[in-house]
């Protein structure tokens, strides 16, 4: 079987999992992360997303996203291409997204963003998501993939986790 260059690109840019992966808390023990800066560059795309998601702008959404790029929602199948994209976005964008970013990095022309998602001005997380990116040929970083769901109940970001029962 022959691994995709972008697959194995992205497993060296993830840390392994190890030892430690296996020692977490419990499911129900959830540990809200702190958001991390991200350099100019990547953060223009999560802004430029919030802005064309609130604006319901499906066109400008798929065109954040590489020519074969992919959009992943839970419980819906997988979609491919910006024309594709821009249909799907067309009647499910809308309304005050906030992203936040927990993890981030790029080797050469790839790149990723993991982070967490919400609605408003309530600091409350309801997702998280991971985008895969890749520069393009003027150097603009564009979304490969975009794959997102739902997250444990919604808790302000910060707020402690409740003691394990």
């Amino acid at each position: 079987m022959r691994l995709h260059p972008l697959v194995v690109a992205l497993a060296l840019l993830v840390p392994p999992f190890g030892a430690a992966s296996a020692q977490q808390a419990p499911p129900h023990a959830v540990e809200v992360l702190p958001s991390v800066t991200l350099p100019p560059e990547l953060d223009r795309v999560l802004r430029d997303y919030e802005r064309a998601w609130r604006a319901a702008d499906a066109v400008t959404l798929s065109m954040l996203f590489a020519e074969d790029g992919f959009v992943l929602q839970g419980g819906r199948a997988p979609v491919r291409g910006r024309a594709a994209i821009q249909r799907a976005y067309s009647s499910g964008a809308g309304g005050a997204l906030q992203l936040r970013a927990l993890a981030h990095g790029t080797n050469g022309a790839l790149g990723y963003i993991i982070g967490m998602y919400g609605y408003g001005d309530t600091g409350t997380d309801i997702g998280k998501y991971t985008l895969t990116l890749r520069r393009d040929a003027d150097g603009k970083w564009l979304i490969f993939s975009d794959m997102d769901n739902m997250g444990a109940p919604a808790r302000r970001a910060g707020t402690p986790a409740p003691p394990a029962p």
